[in-house]
């Protein structure tokens, strides 16, 4: 493809893989016509801000733009696209993103600041997600019905769109948003890694995260992440669902 395309985007699942994809025998940094790379992958900025010097070196460009929304905003073409990068090559690549997302916001100059701030989306995503499974557990527990939770909170001071949109297909014993429980667990533990590197204090976000690295570990794993509420659900010894 970079034999062919002077631009090119990438949305891959790991570190790994983008970095054999960059790099390896038949690896972006040999196409013969590629100026622009935009990674849309979610990798942390230590491992774009590598993907970027290798290829800057071969004359390409790196262009940082991580996505948020999920599959639903993918389909609708209404994703959450976070840039960062050298001018020019955004310029290159704008039109192309105005295309695929509804939100296209600059971050900042350098390579590497749009996946931190993508980092940190998850990172507050999934920790909104675990306690809003504990608060549901909890009310469950306490003889609260769902349905009246979720009404409440989304009137609420407690409402968050992972708790209540992202969850609420979950109460209804259907575990699809779209992506699997091990991507979310990757990107938790990529985030707890990026914290400590930056010297930051994150304790209830570490927590978080030992949560949803501790379920990435079960048979959850495979399954969509809103499976967080069945790990959620076996800690807590209650089933958690709407009336039907």
């Amino acid at each position: 493809m970079a034999d062919a395309a002077t631009v090119v985007f990438s949305c891959l699942p790991s570190q790994d893989v983008s970095l054999a994809v960059a790099f390896g025998p038949n690896g972006i940094v040999y196409g013969k016509a590629i100026r622009v790379y935009a990674e849309m992958s979610t990798i942390g900025g230590q491992t774009l801000e590598r993907i970027a010097s290798k290829l800057s070196a071969n004359g390409i460009e790196t262009i940082d733009a991580p996505v948020t929304g999920g599959p639903p905003a993918a389909r609708a073409g209404t994703l959450t696209i976070m840039l960062s990068g050298e001018a020019a090559a955004l310029a290159t690549v704008q039109p192309i993103l105005a295309m695929m997302g509804k939100n296209v916001i600059h971050v900042g100059g350098r390579s590497g600041m749009a996946q931190t701030m993508k980092v940190i989306n998850n990172l507050i995503m999934a920790a909104n997600m675990v306690t809003a499974c504990e608060g549901l557990a909890m009310g469950v527990k306490a003889g609260l019905d769902v349905d009246t939770m979720l009404d409440v909170l989304r009137a609420g001071t407690g409402q968050s769109f992972a708790g209540c949109e992202i969850l609420r297909r979950a109460v209804a014993d259907s575990f699809d948003f779209g992506a699997k429980l091990s991507i979310v667990s990757k990107d938790m533990a990529l985030g707890v890694h990026e914290s400590a590197a930056l010297q930051t204090t994150t304790p209830v976000l570490d927590l978080a995260g030992a949560i949803w690295i501790e379920a990435g570990k079960t048979d959850l794993h495979d399954e969509d992440f809103t499976a967080i509420m069945k790990f959620v659900e076996s800690c807590s010894g209650v089933v958690v669902r709407a009336r039907e």
